[in-house]
């Protein structure tokens, strides 16, 4: 498992699953010999995406971003469409830390689409109960709202079967929210109406944790957005708002889909990589 240490703060990435979906799809409008420059895709115009969630140890405290696709919950039919080559097993993952689910004091959902969702719950023989026993589970209002009462685009992703066993565990914020000092949670909308990106800060130095409006290093170009974003213009003005405080001071970002970057840092030119981490794992179709 890949790791970071933030000062006062271990980030862990943990076995969430692995998707593979449309090249074109992820770039939107975006031509194709733009983005496979920076992206590669498979024969089937497919990109690897990972979906793996963010341990974030801190004070004390244990904290996930997010939960990759669940293990056991996708059908066939799903499993196909959404191109899952690897479902999750963040139980695995935990327990290679001496950890276990129950020791997880906080789930930080950036939105509830069902690659970020999926494992908030699990089967025990025939009854789906909560992953995270012990957790107080973060999400925007909005997006908490949602998730109860998709529209008639939204219900392709947001299903019940990953929120009704953990409603009592759920804790929503309107705009923004302070998990504990040092862990921000940001309303920003774009992806989905209640989409939230996550600041952690230590001694004034800043991870940003764009979510799905930069959901790879090659989503860095603000006009670059996804052809699922419900909002793509709210998506664009946030992206280039943020982009420019990154710049200016030295903001690294982390990534929770990348299948080749786990964080990276420019320079205030916005072109030049100052840092990166890789991401370890083997990749089907190999950054060139």
């Amino acid at each position: 498992m890949d790791k970071y240490v933030f000062h006062d703060m271990t980030l862990t990435w943990l076995n969430g699953g692995i998707t593979s979906l449309d090249g074109g799809a992820m770039f939107g409008v975006v031509p194709k010999p733009l983005w496979l420059r920076k992206y590669p895709a498979n024969e089937a115009n497919q990109i690897e995406l990972s979906t793996e969630p963010i341990l974030v140890q801190f004070g004390g405290k244990n904290y996930v971003i997010d939960t990759g696709v669940g293990h056991g919950k996708l059908n066939e039919k799903q499993l196909r469409n959404f191109g899952v080559t690897e479902e999750g097993d963040i139980e695995g993952s935990l327990a290679q830390l001496g950890l276990t689910t129950a020791d997880i004091d906080g789930v930080l959902c950036t939105h509830l689409h069902f690659d970020h969702a999926g494992g908030l719950t699990h089967y025990e023989g025939e009854t789906l109960v909560s992953t995270f026993p012990k957790a107080t589970i973060y999400v925007s209002q909005k997006e908490w709202d949602e998730m109860r009462n998709p529209n008639i685009r939204s219900k392709n992703t947001y299903w019940k079967e990953n929120w009704e066993p953990v409603q009592a565990q759920v804790v929503t914020f309107d705009e923004r929210l302070e998990v504990v000092p040092g862990i921000e949670m940001i309303h920003t909308g774009g992806h989905s109406d209640g989409h939230a990106i996550i600041k952690l800060t230590q001694q004034q130095e800043v991870l940003i944790h764009m979510a799905d409006i930069m959901p790879t290093h090659a989503h860095q170009n603000p006009l670059w957005v996804m052809a699922y974003d419900d909002y793509p213009m709210t998506s664009v003005f946030t992206k280039e708002k943020l982009m420019a405080e990154a710049y200016e001071n030295g903001y690294r970002f982390i990534f929770y889909h990348d299948a080749y970057f786990r964080m990276m840092q420019w320079g205030q030119d916005g072109k030049t990589v100052i840092d990166s981490l890789p991401r370890t794992k083997p990749v089907a179709v190999p950054l060139t």
